[in-house]
């Protein structure tokens, strides 16, 4: 039994600790615009591995990595003792003014992991975004095109290119256009709602003779996987025919593999699934752990397309994120991570289909490595998006100690995205709250 000083003790951090939350939530209201939103209403105080702590105390396991960031887990001391040791060296010259030794090792390195035959280049930014957009500008300074082609679906970036180039309107379009032109979208195969890949490229080519003549088109960028857009894989049979159809041209493909890469899928990029080796690839999220960093690699005569002085910016490739992303491909390579996410990606499969077999909530299953999707509907016949029951799934596996996040531009996928170094008791511990999750939405559902 507790002393009455203990008592006092408890209850006075408890209240500490409600005032410390009250606090940042007013600083939230006060200072913050309501267009950037938070998918939970947490404040993190401190991560390791896959669990995150809140500054309540309170300990989650975190299936969301930062958006897919956080493919080695929170603080690997691999990662966090390069960083150190870079921080104590030099932080920052610009690329532009002074090259240093992390940037052209890094790009050493993902040059030679690329898919493709041939001589390889690679150039580093800050954002996801910064890296689609030089893409764009690297294929049209190679063909000396405008058009580029996009996805239903896609998700590319906020800024104006990058957004324009994105395939879902709410909430990332809204009312921020007038766009940028020469961007045409044509459907993605998405079986699921009725895009096969026939129909898929059928419409391409209707494309090519209603509204653009190939030959202006510089480049057609896709996500192997669809990311924001609700995991689904694009089926090999469609990227292979994609390809053939790009090289018939000589329009460019461009791979985004903002958040495929980095082993999220079984292979270290998810276009080796399909033996297709794309023009470009951009890259970011999980290159870095958490440091701002992306990139675009390619053949290197497409890459040396643009004159001296076309490319650059001046955080681009920071000599600290540089030495991050060099300690990540050993944790890649030293702890065969890719080979974790398909070992991870077929325990959470045969959970998600255990469901599937449960609830009719559950309308289908994608899974491709640990990159896996669970898309919910109201209705299996009619396939109605059941986002409101995702969003209460979302809520309850919150209260229930897991970080979730949804996906699909009907908002209604449940998405995994947890660091593949997670250790198989705390990958249980988060499946089965999902479970546990699902089963009460489903439950309210069904009333």
């Amino acid at each position: 039994m507790k002393s009455a000083n203990q008592a006092d003790g408890v209850g006075t951090k408890q209240a500490a600790s409600e005032s410390h939350q009250a606090e940042l939530a007013e600083l939230r209201r006060r200072y913050i615009p309501r267009g950037i939103t938070t998918a939970h209403p947490l404040v993190a105080d401190r991560a390791k591995g896959a669990e995150l702590w809140d500054v309540a105390g309170k300990r989650y396991i975190d299936f969301a990595g930062g958006i897919g960031v956080l493919n080695v887990g929170h603080g690997h001391p691999h990662v966090m003792e390069a960083v150190h040791a870079q921080v104590d060296r030099v932080t920052h010259t610009s690329f532009q003014v002074v090259m240093y030794e992390s940037y052209l090792r890094l790009a050493e390195r993902i040059c030679a992991l690329a898919p493709g035959e041939g001589p390889k280049k690679a150039i580093f930014f800050s954002t996801g975004a910064e890296a689609v957009e030089n893409a764009v500008k690297i294929a049209r300074a190679h063909t000396g095109r405008p058009a580029v082609i996009s996805f239903h679906g896609g998700f590319h970036g906020r800024t104006l290119l990058a957004l324009s180039l994105t395939g879902s309107v709410v909430p990332y379009k809204q009312n921020f256009g007038p766009y940028a032109t020469e961007v045409y979208q044509v459907p993605f195969p998405y079986e699921y709602r009725g895009w096969s890949t026939e129909k898929a490229l059928a419409s391409l080519e209707e494309l090519f003779e209603s509204s653009v003549a190939p030959s202006r088109v510089a480049a057609i960028i896709i996500e192997p996987v669809l990311g924001e857009g609700g995991f689904v894989p694009a089926p090999a049979a469609f990227l292979q025919k994609l390809r053939a159809l790009t090289e018939k041209y000589g329009i460019l493909l461009i791979v985004d593999e903002i958040q495929t890469g980095f082993g999220r899928t079984g292979k270290f990029f998810a276009i080796e699934h399909s033996g297709v080796a794309p023009d470009l690839v951009t890259i970011a999220k999980s290159l870095a752990a958490g440091f701002p960093l992306s990139g675009v690699v390619g053949r290197a005569e497409v890459m040396d397309a643009p004159g001296p002085g076309g490319l650059g910016g001046t955080y681009g490739g920071n000599p600290v994120a540089c030495a991050a992303g060099l300690a990540v491909l050993d944790v890649m390579r030293d702890e065969k991570l890719p080979e974790r996410a398909a070992r991870i990606g077929s325990i959470v499969e045969e959970r998600m289909r255990t469901w599937a077999s449960e609830h009719n909530l559950v309308g289908d299953v994608r899974v491709m490595g640990a990159m896996a999707g669970m898309e919910l509907v109201r209705d299996r016949k009619t396939k109605t998006p059941a986002d409101t029951e995702t969003a209460q799934m979302l809520g309850l596996a919150r209260e229930r100690g897991l970080i979730l996040l949804r996906a699909g531009i009907h908002h209604n996928v449940i998405r995994t995205l947890m660091p593949l170094t997670i250790p198989d008791d705390q990958l249980d511990e988060g499946l089965d709250i999902i479970g546990s999750a699902l089963a009460a939405v489903a439950a309210g559902a069904a009333k």
